[in-house]
């Protein structure tokens, strides 16, 4: 059995499931890249993997992750090329994709369908939208990351496993097409499966709410945008919204911009 997640905290509470439950022992396989930002366009191909691979330096300029790009460590198709070959070699093996309700999730679920295609009936899906879970204090919630959930839950959980048919095969690749001809950098996630795109400056209004006139550390901005608000991004990509608003003169930094962790900023 093939798993994969698309978030690194998903790989160590899948392990925890395994050993929990050995009917699901397999290799675990973690799709890296966030497809819900940055460009799309041709990225199966050599063109459009280097255009992303570029707008993710610009990004990730100045800080801890700015190596990862060219290191190697962040190469999902060097990872499915190793999924299909194993499928390809072995008939007998199946593929489980875990999804939970957050675009960067469904963003790599249909990344993947352009690749494993060819393996109808042996690709399953574990989509766990809108679904209750019991959390460590016994309270009911819902869960936007699977490794929110305790590994005891997750053998609830698996038995949502369902095939993904040949319908969805043919129309979800199809709406992953249209996304990628739209051009926009940013895929928000309305409810199911159904993804809406939006200029890169979408969060830039909500970003600005938790900035005031007095100068305070982004750092600090940014614990209170991910505390207190909705937005479904990473660090990185808040930490360069905020240095494209200094650009557009609307808001003022003081101190070295380049590392998030040494300047602070304040409303123009």
């Amino acid at each position: 059995m093939i798993h994969i997640v698309f978030n690194e905290a998903d790989v160590s509470v899948l392990q925890k499931v395994i050993k929990l439950d050995e009917t699901l022992a397999g290799n675990i396989f973690q799709i890296k890249d966030d497809y819900a930002v940055g460009p799309l366009q041709d990225c199966y191909i050599g063109t459009g993997i280097e255009n992303r691979k570029q707008w993710w330096r610009n990004i990730l300029l100045g800080s801890d992750y700015e190596s990862k790009v060219d290191d190697g460590s962040i190469d999902d198709h060097k990872t499915i090329a190793e999924i299909v070959g194993t499928l390809r070699r072995n008939e007998d093996e199946i593929v489980w994709i875990w999804a939970a309700q957050n675009s960067h999730d469904v963003c790599g679920y249909y990344w993947l369908l352009h690749y494993l295609k060819e393996f109808a009936g042996r690709v399953h899906i574990l989509y766990l939208n809108n679904l209750p879970f019991i959390n460590e204090k016994g309270n009911i919630f819902y869960p936007t990351t699977l490794s929110q959930i305790l590994p005891t839950e997750f053998l609830k959980a698996k038995k949502l496993a369902r095939e993904i048919t040949l319908s969805e095969f043919e129309v979800d690749p199809d709406e992953w097409q249209k996304l990628m001809i739209e051009g926009k950098g940013l895929r928000v996630l309305e409810g199911g499966k159904k993804l809406v795109q939006f200029d890169y400056d979408y969060y830039d209004s909500e970003i600005k709410k938790f900035i005031t006139t007095g100068s305070q550390k982004v750092t600090k901005i940014m614990h209170q945008i991910f505390t207190k608000s909705k937005i479904p991004l990473s660090d990185v990509y808040v930490n360069w919204r905020i240095k494209m608003l200094i650009e557009l003169n609307e808001l003022i930094p003081t101190g070295e911009i380049s590392n998030a962790k040494e300047f602070e900023v304040k409303l123009a």
